[in-house]
């Protein structure tokens, strides 16, 4: 049962727009599947399903990796990088601050001694202000 879920959420994604979970819930009891919102956050995590501007999305998997790609990542979420010397303050959509903190992490750019993710935004701490500019630029050319 589960797996028919998964893939017919797949498959309403690839198809159709999703702005939110009950509008998902709803898409798949038409189809005649029905649950619950416990059991549709749980399909939502295990399926790494990215939440941006327009609604759910699949992410964009590497063929090493099962997590979405830096450039999806922030695509998705990212808005605006500000920088202030060595730190660069990295404002994203409501709840896309942690995504991207992790895709930024496991990016393990070595300019990047660490991030700290609220709700919208991430702080980066670089090595210096020049590594700094250089994540920036190359933050600003993710985000678009």
């Amino acid at each position: 049962m589960k797996n028919q879920r998964h893939n017919a959420i797949r498959d309403l994604l690839v198809k159709t727009s999703v702005t939110n979970q009950d509008e998902l819930r709803r898409k798949l009891a038409a189809k005649g599947i029905h649950v619950t919102q416990a059991t549709l956050s749980r399909d939502i995590h295990e399926l790494k399903l990215v939440k941006g501007p327009t609604g759910y999305a699949l992410p964009n998997i590497d063929e090493d990796d099962d997590s979405p790609s830096l450039d999806d990542v922030l695509s998705n979420f990212g808005l605006e990088v500000r920088q202030a010397k060595n730190l660069l303050v990295l404002l994203t959509t409501m709840g896309g601050a942690q995504p991207v903190a992790a895709a930024l992490d496991q990016a393990e750019y070595d300019e990047i001694l660490g991030t700290i993710a609220g709700d919208n935004t991430v702080l980066l701490i670089c090595l210096d202000s020049q590594k700094a500019d250089v994540i920036r630029a190359r933050i600003e050319a993710l985000i678009g």
